[in-house]
């Protein structure tokens, strides 16, 4: 932590500018994002290299049982593409909420310098979450084009915009999840439950096309299903008609990270630096 302690030096007394400002928290971040990596891989056996492996060994995993399930002879979709941009639409959300979940005490320590905020803690996690995550999806897909069983995405576009609303929804969820976890160790319960009935919910098991009119609007208020449908939108074309609507699922990242920032500024209050 040697870049936090040069940052709050730096700083002393004086009220720094705004862009002083960013650029210390940055420092911090970069320091708990290196922290938080050795801390969670270390440097034995393949270290760092977990970090993008373990979610698409996760994804191999629930492609390879789909396909084995016969889930393939069910539509004209490739079974490989649709598990890889389904399961990992939901391990960006889920896995970054899952690691701010109790994140304040183990980094409690760490509050001792003034540069340090349950925020950047909350932000070096996720991000960490969001490089793995991302860098799964884009090896599988570089993998299972080179060798056949999966197409050239039909647009890029799409893709990226999906898959950064994910990352900013990501974020609010990690904001909101670690911050009243802190407080309650029953929403910590709760929550691993919920995710679990999430999942079927989220869009990556099923295309909205599939359901019924009266299923497609109840499932269209959950704002990660217009992710999923984007992403699906980039990576099959005109195959399946999709229904995303990216300025809705902005709108609902935007009140989430408003509720998350409110939450995260009253953990900061609580918190005693030991």
């Amino acid at each position: 932590m040697e870049t936090i302690q040069h940052s709050c030096r730096e700083e002393g007394h004086q009220q720094p500018s705004l862009r002083r400002s960013f650029i210390i928290q940055c420092r911090v971040i970069g320091a708990l994002l290196l922290r938080e990596t050795i801390t969670r891989y270390g440097r034995h056996n393949i270290g760092v290299l977990w970090l993008f492996i373990e979610p698409m060994l996760f994804t191999l995993g629930v492609a390879g049982l789909w396909y084995l399930g016969k889930m393939h002879t069910l539509s004209n979709i490739p079974i490989i593409a649709f598990a890889i941009t389904g399961y990992s639409s939901v391990l960006v959300w889920r896995n970054s909420a899952n690691r701010c979940s109790k994140a304040i005490q183990p980094n409690l320590a760490l509050m001792y310098h003034r540069n340090v905020k349950v925020m950047d803690i909350f932000i070096s996690r996720v991000l960490l979450e969001l490089v793995g995550t991302t860098s799964s999806l884009i090896l599988l897909t570089l993998f299972f084009t080179a060798i056949g069983a999966m197409k050239v995405p039909y647009d890029i576009v799409p893709i990226l915009g999906g898959w950064l609303l994910l990352c900013w929804f990501s974020l609010a969820m990690g904001f909101i999840v670690g911050a009243i976890s802190e407080r309650s160790e029953t929403f910590e319960r709760i929550w691993h439950v919920l995710t679990y009935l999430m999942f079927p919910l989220s869009g990556a098991v099923y295309m909205v096309h599939w359901l019924p009119k009266t299923a497609q609007k109840v499932v269209l208020w959950l704002p990660m299903v217009h992710g999923v449908e984007m992403i699906r939108h980039g990576y099959f074309g005109r195959v399946v008609k999709t229904y995303e609507e990216p300025i809705y699922f902005a709108m609902a990242n935007l009140f989430l990270t408003l509720i998350g920032l409110a939450l995260v500024r009253e953990s900061g209050r609580r918190v005693q630096p030991e």
